[in-house]
C-alpha cells in the first residue's frame, strides 16, 4: 500500500472513531497516528493535516455533500461512507491533491471498509463534487 494511502486509511479510522465517540481525546489521536504510521513524521503530518482540515471544515463539507446526495441525509449514511466522503471532499475542495486521485483513494477505502454498494455510492457523490467544482471554476 502506498504511503499516503496508508496515511489516508489511518485518518479515516480516526474520523470514524471520533464520529462514533466525539469525546475521543486529541492525545489518543496522536498516539494512534504514531503507532499506526510507525512514527513516520511525514505520514503523521499528512494524516494530521487531513484530520484537522476535515474537522475544521466539517460543517461546510457536510453541506457540500448533502447537496449532492439524492434522498440521503448524512445522518442516514453508514458512518464509514460518511467519513470517506468527508475525507475525499476535503482533499478535492481544500488541497492540491488532483480530484481524480482523491476519488480513486476514496474508492479504495470504500472497497476495503464499506459495504458492497459503497464504492458506487462514494464515486457518484464525489464525481458530482468534482464536476460542480470544475464548473464553478470555469464560470
Amino acid at each position: 500500500m502506498a504511503r499516503r494511502s496508508r496515511a489516508r486509511e489511518v485518518a479515516l479510522q480516526v474520523l470514524y472513531a471520533v464520529d462514533l465517540n466525539p469525546e475521543q481525546l486529541e492525545s489518543q489521536t496522536d498516539e494512534f497516528l504514531a503507532s499506526r504510521l510507525h512514527d513516520n513524521v511525514e505520514l503523521i503530518g499528512f494524516s494530521s493535516q487531513l484530520l484537522v482540515g476535515v474537522r475544521r471544515n466539517q460543517q461546510q463539507l457536510d453541506s457540500e455533500l448533502a447537496a449532492r446526495t439524492q434522498n440521503w441525509s448524512l445522518d442516514r449514511m453508514a458512518a464509514t461512507d460518511r467519513n470517506i466522503l468527508r475525507l475525499a471532499a476535503f482533499e478535492i475542495l481544500y488541497t492540491d491533491t488532483p480530484g481524480r486521485v482523491a476519488i480513486n483513494e476514496a474508492l479504495e477505502l470504500a472497497k476495503r471498509y464499506g459495504s458492497s454498494q459503497s464504492p458506487q455510492f462514494v464515486n457518484g457523490v464525489l464525481d458530482r463534487v468534482l464536476h460542480d467544482l470544475r464548473r464553478d471554476k470555469s464560470s
